[in-house]
């Protein structure tokens, strides 16, 4: 794990503590992880939030590396202007069957020449600037990991730990996996496929309070049938005109925020309740469940049962519910 000043603590303590929990818990130990933590501030570097970590020298050990995790942080631009450190990162790779990236981490991948002709995911927040930097990489700012050859690039912050959990599966399988998960109590064990932000709903409410009116609406009838120009209506406006300032003000158009905010709807009915999965669609406003079903999947990657079996989903009393009454 390369550390530097000002790297998000997260971005390291959380792939470690994967690693570090995954060696504890298998039955042979010395099938586990060494972790090392380099810098080029040895012995130690204080990251973004404060927080010190005890680090040897970059040129630690000259053999072969099986992971090599590189972080983001607050620090990232004065860590690209580093030569020294880029081009360690160079040569690292070279003798590292597989690396990867944290956050902003993949500016230094990048940076290094070793993304050039590959697929690769960062931030949401500096995907378009990514791409713009270095336009060899197929930026995709939509997954929470993304694995291309040997180059495996995590979205913001906490990705990095999916992205940890899926090198432990390579490694040792699902079933282990899902049990360092569970150890360390993560709500869910996420596919690198799914959308990285949080809530599907990545775009806020607009600053135009006729648009903002238009949105609100639309929130409070999910469960109902809803035309452009009803909602165009509400925003006292025609559907053309509301249609053209609309995707201004909050950047996709009307009918991606309806269906966008249709799924995130779902994820909350399928998180939290037992409904079967025809329920979920009609509470959300899908007339068949095809239609759920696809929009779902092109969205976050998945099926809405699948979804819902990698959540511990708990009804309204806190009790994990029964799988089988899910599907």
């Amino acid at each position: 794990m390369l550390g530097y000043s000002g790297a998000h603590a997260l971005d390291i303590a959380g792939p470690v503590d994967v690693f570090d929990t995954a060696s504890r818990l298998l039955d042979r130990p010395g099938d586990g992880y060494r972790i090392e933590v380099v810098s080029p501030g040895e012995p130690r570097v204080r990251t973004c939030s404060g927080l010190a970590i005890e680090t040897a020298a970059l040129e630690t050990g000259d053999g072969a590396i099986d992971i090599l995790l590189v972080p983001g942080g607050w620090g990232l631009d004065d860590a690209l202007a580093d030569r020294t450190l880029v081009s360690w990162i160079g040569r690292a790779a070279t003798r590292s069957r597989r690396v990867a990236s944290v956050c902003g981490g993949a500016f230094l991948l990048a940076e290094a020449g070793l993304l050039n002709g590959r697929r690769a995911t960062t931030h949401w927040v500096k995907s378009a600037e990514m791409a713009r930097r270095y336009p060899e990489v197929v930026v995709d700012p939509n997954p929470i990991f993304i694995s291309d050859g040997p180059f495996i690039t995590s979205a913001g912050v906490s990705t990095g730990i999916d992205m940890s959990l899926a090198l432990v599966e390579e490694d040792h399988g699902a079933e282990f996996a899902l049990l360092v998960a569970r150890y360390l109590v993560l709500y869910l064990k996420r596919p690198g496929g799914q959308a990285q932000f949080s809530d599907v709903l990545d775009a806020q409410l607009a600053e135009h309070t006729p648009i903002r009116t238009a949105q609100e609406w639309i929130l409070d009838q999910l469960g109902n049938p809803l035309l452009i120009a009803d909602v165009a209506e509400r925003a006292n406006m025609s559907p053309r005109n509301f249609a053209r300032v609309f995707r201004r003000e909050v950047g996709i158009t009307p009918g991606q925020y309806i269906e966008r905010a249709r799924i995130s709807h779902a994820r909350g009915l399928l998180e939290s309740t037992d409904l079967l999965i025809g329920a979920v669609a009609r509470r959300c406003g899908f007339t068949a469940v095809e239609t759920f079903v696809r929009a779902f999947g092109k969205l976050l990657g998945t099926t809405p049962t699948d979804y819902r079996n990698r959540f511990q989903t708990l009804g309204s009393a806190g009790l994990v519910l029964d799988a089988e009454r899910t599907r």
